[in-house]
Order: C-alpha cells, then structure tokens, then sequence
C-alpha cells in the first residue's frame, strides 16, 4: 500500500507543480505588487536576462526575503501542509516530499548549469526560452502532456545530442 500511495503522490505532485506554475505564479505572479511577483518579476526577468542562468541559486541567502527564500518557503509551506497524512497516509506525503525535494534540487541545477538544463530539463529550458506559454512542469512533464500544454523549440532527441 505504501508504493501505491508514493506513487499516487508523485502523481498529484506534478498536478500541484502543472496548476501552481500556470495559475498561481504566472497568472497571479504577473501582478506586481501580488507576493507570487517573485517568480514572474525575478525569476523569470533574470532568466531572460541571462539565458536560463539565475545566480540567485547559487546560494542560498536565507536571511534575504528573495525569489529563492520565498520559493523554498512555498515548498515548505506544503510540506507542512501535508504532514498529518504521515499517520495515516505514510506513502502519500513520503512521495510528495520526494517529488519537493526533486523539484528543487533540479529547478535549481537547471539554472545553475543551463545546458544541464537543456539536456535533462529541455520542458523547462522551452518554458523560459520560447517567448509563450507552456511547459508548466519543471520535474517531468507529464501533465504538460496531459493537458496540451507541452511545447518544443527542439525537436524530440536534440536535447539528447547536446
């Protein structure tokens, strides 16, 4: 049962990733006084600005309220949301914590090494390289297909040759 449910929340993980990344981050985050303008504002401006590269990763200034603070605290945030499922529901909340923490350790590397990116995260690297939107999944993108949403600058094994 537990495998079930770990797999059962890699599944709802990349659902939370697909529905926060397009309604909350780019639809709320285009506001600019909005707390979500981290990501739109910051993240994605710096990234523009130096082609997939955004050296507020490269450390982790937990006294500095920025879009990388804030995006470890949202991780945190759900993590302590579902934390009373371990009682219950183990596999459930191991298996998000697993996605949360895949999540931010290749977001992160994605940003920090750019053909890293490309090669292994080549959704994402079209996420910020084409100029619309899609590719709302950063870990895998399972719901981009699901859902439409996945578009590519490449095509299918370009990534692999890089």
């Amino acid at each position: 049962m537990f495998a079930v449910q770990f797999v059962l929340a890699l599944c709802y993980a990349n659902l939370g990733e697909w529905l926060m990344h397009k309604f909350i981050l780019h639809g709320l985050g285009k506001r600019q006084n909005s707390f979500w303008a981290y990501h739109w504002h910051g993240h994605h401006a710096t990234c523009a600005e130096h082609a997939m590269y955004d050296p507020g990763y490269a450390k982790i200034r937990l006294n500095a309220w920025n879009a990388q603070t804030k995006e470890l605290a949202v991780l945190a945030g759900i993590a302590a949301l579902h934390a009373p499922l371990l009682a219950i529901w183990p596999g459930f909340p191991c298996g998000l914590y697993f996605s949360l923490l895949i999540y931010y350790t290749r977001h992160r590397k994605a940003h920090l090494d750019p053909a890293w990116g490309r090669r292994h995260l080549s959704w994402h690297y079209d996420h910020h390289t084409l100029n619309k939107p899609g590719n709302w999944c950063v870990t895998w993108p399972g719901c981009d297909y699901l859902f439409g949403t996945r578009l590519s600058a490449q095509k299918p094994n370009d990534a692999d040759r890089i």
